[in-house]
């Protein structure tokens, strides 16, 4: 067993965590944590793009929107804040080198996406997280304070009267206990959980069965995503790989199994869900078509490359036939319970991205709402730690802190991973049947 200690701890290695790290100050000595490599994050598999307002105007548009797709169900505030701030951070993003797709005129090319009034998805083909991920980690690599520790499985916080003074972490089958003056929490969603995913498959609610274990406030835990269009994919437990809502934003047609169309393809996923939920059990077919082929062959390569190239891998020509499709778990709108500046109900522990849960995304998220809303209070929560001053060191040493806690051995990793499955499995099922009952 070894201790270490940090003035930040930030578990994971997605846009959220990386962008934490990177509004942190360079005089502080930050450690990233990766369950797995430091790419293999839902980040790095968001197609579609960056939400972000065309100017001051469209503000009031941007918040409608968000509040509509998310059945109004929304945090007000927070959805504020996040279109508001949405200009800075996407230029912001394009300051530490990220490419997006610029227009005839030399300015960033819009497109639309389902639920949105007007064009405001910028993006980078159909890889834009790939290309945020990428530049986030060039970044991250290049600063002397900021250390990555991958294939390192987070298991635990620890905490000292309602405050979080660090983590408990396996290596290389070795405990590792963290001490720091702050913890982040950016450690993804909960799509592992589930047979049918778009999610990286280690993803499994490890910072929510630690917030149960530690009675830190949850909220909105049954908000969950269902995308309408993933690839049709018989093989179990694999990753299902996502076609894009901007396919439907630039034309994609859904048809059942007859040929029919048979819903708005623009309107909030939700509803599309539904709707192609409804066409299957009606045709008796585990899946409808998607058909973007109409368009121009070239154009479909070019715009859509990751998506033509994996499709074809699997057998379907996009530009000549239509793909097959059914819904797949996208999203987690619920998780740990925060503020405006991403801080939890226990003292020095913040969360952010899709671990975390500020109201802003309602009962449905909005398209490409996800990467923006890990810009904006991934953020708050650097720029609110700067502004609160950095804790006071430790009162005793790290040594004594373990031995007052009587850290578990957290060794078997197997069977951690079953706790906290079934722990984060058995509150949703909780929150499912009180809605029902309300």
């Amino acid at each position: 067993m070894e201790n270490k200690n940090v003035d930040v701890l930030i578990i994971g290695s997605g846009v959220s965590g990386l962008y934490s790290a990177l509004n942190l100050s360079d005089d502080l000595d930050i450690l990233v944590v990766s369950k797995g490599k430091i790419d293999c994050t839902n980040t790095y598999l968001a197609q579609g793009g960056i939400s972000v307002a065309r100017n001051e105007e469209d503000i009031p548009d941007f918040i409608e929107d968000t509040l509509k797709a998310g059945q109004y169900k929304n945090d007000l505030n927070a959805v504020k804040v996040l279109t508001s701030e949405s200009i800075e951070n996407v230029k912001e993003l394009v300051s530490l080198g990220m490419k997006l797709d610029l227009d005839e005129e030399g300015n960033w090319d819009y497109t639309k996406e389902g639920a949105h009034c007007i064009n405001r998805i910028v993006h980078t083909n159909d890889h834009t997280g790939e290309d945020v991920e990428k530049t986030l980690i060039k970044n991250v690599l290049s600063k002397e304070n900021i250390a990555v520790s991958e294939d390192t499985f987070f298991v635990d916080i620890i905490e000292d009267n309602n405050k979080c003074i660090g983590a408990v972490l396996i290596k290389d089958g070795k405990q590792i206990n963290v001490f720091a003056k702050y913890v982040i929490l950016a450690c993804g969603g909960i799509g592992g959980l589930y047979k049918n995913s778009t999610s990286q498959r280690i993803l499994k609610g490890d910072g929510l069965a630690t917030a149960l274990r530690h009675n830190i406030e949850l909220k909105d835990i049954n908000y969950i995503q269902i995308h309408p269009t993933a690839f049709y994919d018989e093989t179990e437990d694999e990753r299902r790989f996502l076609i894009s809502e901007s396919v439907r934003g630039e034309g994609g047609i859904l048809k059942n199994v007859n040929g029919e169309r048979f819903v708005n393809e623009l309107l909030p996923r939700d509803v599309v869900s539904a709707a192609v939920f409804e066409q299957m059990e009606k045709t008796n077919t585990p899946y409808v078509f998607l058909d973007i082929s109409f368009l121009d062959s070239d154009y479909i390569k070019n715009r859509f490359s990751l998506i033509y190239q994996n499709c074809l891998a699997k057998g379907t020509d996009i530009t000549k036939e239509p793909v097959k499709v059914s819904p797949a778990q996208h999203y987690f709108m619920g998780g740990i319970k925060v503020d405006y500046e991403s801080r939890t109900s226990m003292d020095r522990l913040y969360a952010v991205g899709e671990t975390a849960c500020n109201g802003v995304h309602g009962r449905n998220r909005l398209a490409s709402n996800s990467l923006l809303e890990s810009l904006v209070f991934a953020k708050r929560a650097a720029h609110n730690m700067i502004d609160s001053e950095l804790a006071d060191k430790l009162n005793a040493s790290a040594d004594a802190y373990v031995a007052n806690m009587k850290l578990t051995d957290y060794e078997d990793e197997n069977a951690l991973n079953e706790l906290y499955a079934k722990l984060v499995k058995d509150k949703i099922d909780e929150a499912d049947a009180g809605k029902q009952t309300a």
